[in-house]
């Protein structure tokens, strides 16, 4: 029996959730083959398994937070004693076989005194009501069931709020277990009988037609609530608390600065079918801004340090954090000697970086040691935001749409250029304006004077 155990996904990882089961009890799972989904500060992924096998037995439930190195599930490598149990729920059935058969021989009983007119029908209506408490018993049965383990907190707390009988909601997650989506199901579907039940009531009621039509109205519109609560994501969690920090722990202002893009976008419009075709991934514009900011960054040291406690921790490489948008919410992967790639070595690692974060096949120290962060709000069409520092760094440059626009040129002549607005917000603790606008403008001249090919 293999055991599989809670992995510390860093050195920092004292703790991780475990958000979804992608085996369940009874399941062969292979070698390597992705058996659940962790949540943790650093990162959200998928965990493989250590061995093949059946897994024989789930211990931590999703949603759950235990520390590292907890017993979370048992995998059984031989795989055999899943085999004998189903022979044997084989054999159960049939013995039964005989015992329906049995069944039949009362059966023609009733049919002799059937010539008696009023015994007959005495008996007919008799066999329904015993059937009618059956189902009311195995329901109370069904819901005690089902509340007894595999519920998430969720679902109890929105049973309890709309008043749901669990026994009456059919679970489609694993081993049947009752979900989130489940519940909205159900009560779509009950507010869906609940319109459809007025219409006979105007029918029945045809006779007072005045009346009947005004109380219809507002019962018919009963819909299942529109409102819900429902807990934070583990990463949504994450999240909050780090905005909050940053935002208690420096003083942060943001300088914004336009950047003419004319000359990078030229030598992106004239390489990008080559590109792709060549290397198998888009060139962007944010490989062009991510060099030029490194060159920024060996030229200015302190917007590449740290603030701990009265000290400043100048860092000896550049690496740098690309924020990546994510469904409910974003990770900040880094680009590790950023300042030794060129634009297509930094398209390439953006391209990976980015493309395994959103499968959760991110390493913890792929999202860890960044010294300067970079996000780029312009693929969602924002001219300029003002991004909050990602701690323990002192600064984050946001990028802004690329967009065509007149602007004046020499000799007040007026032409039409590919801007930018590039945003950087500093920790003033240590970053004086000043500064922050020498490292501006070394980025500017960087892209405005750009000439290095990428093909």
């Amino acid at each position: 029996m293999i055991e599989v155990v809670m992995p510390q996904m860093g050195e920092s990882i004292v703790e991780g959730t475990l958000t979804k089961w992608l085996k369940k009890p009874g399941d062969r799972v292979e070698r390597d083959e992705p058996l659940f989904e962790i949540s943790t500060d650093k990162v959200d992924t998928e965990i493989p398994s250590p061995a093949a096998g059946t897994l024989s037995e789930v211990l931590v439930k999703e949603g759950e937070t235990v520390a590292i190195k907890t017993l979370v599930a048992k995998i059984d490598e031989g795989g055999g004693a899943a085999a004998p149990a189903a022979p044997q729920a084989a054999a159960a059935p049939t013995p039964e076989p005989p015992k329906p058969a049995a069944a039949p021989a009362p059966a023609p009983e009733p049919p002799k005194p059937a010539p008696q007119p009023a015994a007959a029908p005495a008996p007919a209506p008799q066999p329904p009501p015993p059937a009618a408490p059956a189902p009311q018993a195995a329901a109370p049965a069904q819901e005690s069931d089902e509340t007894s383990g595999p519920l998430s907190p969720l679902v109890r707390k929105m049973a309890r709020e709309y008043n749901i009988d669990l026994g009456q909601v059919r679970g489609t997650g694993a081993g049947g277990r009752i979900t989130k989506q489940d519940l909205e199901a159900y009560m779509a579907a009950q507010g869906a009988r609940t319109m459809a039940a007025p219409s006979p009531a105007p029918a029945a009621a045809a006779a007072p037609a005045p009346s009947a039509p005004a109380p219809a109205v507002p019962i018919a519109r009963s819909e299942a609530p529109k409102e819900k609560v429902e807990p934070l994501s583990m990463m949504r969690q994450k999240i909050a608390e780090h905005m909050v920090m940053s935002k208690r722990t420096s003083a942060h202002v943001t300088t914004v600065h336009r950047v003419d893009m004319s000359k990078v976008a030229k030598i992106r419009d004239r390489a990008k079918e080559d590109f792709k075709s060549r290397y198998g991934f888009s060139l962007t514009f944010l490989p062009f801004v991510t060099r030029a900011a490194a060159e920024a960054l060996r030229a200015f040291p302190i917007v590449n340090s740290s603030m701990v406690g009265t000290n400043v921790h100048y860092h000896g490489d550049i690496n740098i954090g690309i924020a990546v948008a994510l469904d409910g919410g974003l990770i900040v992967p880094v680009v590790k000697n950023a300042d030794e790639k060129n634009v297509t070595g930094l398209g390439r690692s953006i391209a990976d970086l980015a493309a395994r974060a959103r499968s959760k096949q991110l390493k913890p120290d792929e999202v860890s040691g960044g010294t300067f962060s970079i996000t780029n709000f312009g693929s969602f069409g924002s001219l300029f935001a003002t991004p909050v520092i990602n701690q323990p760094q002192v600064a984050i440059l946001g990028c802004g749409a690329v967009t065509k626009e007149p602007v004046v040129v020499e000799g007040d002549a007026i032409a039409v250029r590919s801007m930018m607005y590039l945003a950087l917000t500093f920790d003033h603790r240590l970053i004086d304006g000043a500064l922050a606008d020498q490292f501006c403008q070394k980025v500017k001249s960087v892209l405005e004077s750009w000439s290095e090919q990428v093909l």
